[in-house]
């Protein structure tokens, strides 16, 4: 696994993950949108393809399909923060190799992306820290109001002036389990 195409309606996601992969001595292009994933597909061999769920106005679940036409050997993961068993059953069904749930660590992306049908992935090495997900959560709740905290905290069920303290505090690393 050298190269592939990372699919995502986030630029910061993007660039982050990119940056991650890199440091890993994957190379990987970005798109934010379909027309340029495929733009992207078609300029030569990839060996993998991470497509987000929802790109703005369009549906990773549509440009899986495509790639897979435009790279036939191209290991396809679906990845989203809004799982269900539907989603993931229909991105199997249109061609997915695999199917992740955002936030996932680089580990778990590489080992998804390294596992074949007679091999499955082995069982994670890390574990994503609770505050971490919450992070995410809130985060998630900020982008579907647009920024608005006071919109935030009630999709939360919380008071404004806690979600202004946790916006405050940063997550830690994800930690590796202890040796017993």
């Amino acid at each position: 696994m050298r190269s592939g195409l990372l699919v995502d309606d986030d630029a910061l996601y993007l660039q982050t993950l990119q940056r991650s992969l890199s440091k890993r001595g994957v190379q990987s292009s970005t798109a934010t949108n379909a027309a340029d994933a495929l733009r992207l597909a078609g300029e030569g061999p990839l060996d993998f393809a991470l497509i987000d769920l929802r790109l703005a106005t369009e549906s990773g679940l549509e440009l899986i399909k495509p790639l897979r036409q435009a790279q036939p050997v191209m290991r396809i993961v679906l990845m989203t923060g809004y799982a269900s068993v539907a989603t993931a059953v229909e991105a199997i069904k249109r061609g997915a190799d695999d199917y992740l749930l955002k936030p996932t660590t680089v580990d778990t992306i590489l080992r998804t992306l390294s596992a074949t049908a007679e091999a499955p992935p082995e069982e994670p090495q890390t574990m994503i820290p609770l505050s971490r997900l919450e992070w995410e959560h809130i985060h998630q709740a900020l982008a579907e109001t647009n920024g608005n905290v006071s919109a935030a905290a009630r999709l939360l069920g919380m008071h404004r002036r806690s979600l202004q303290r946790k916006l405050a505090k940063r997550p830690g690393p994800e930690r590796k389990p202890y040796d017993d």
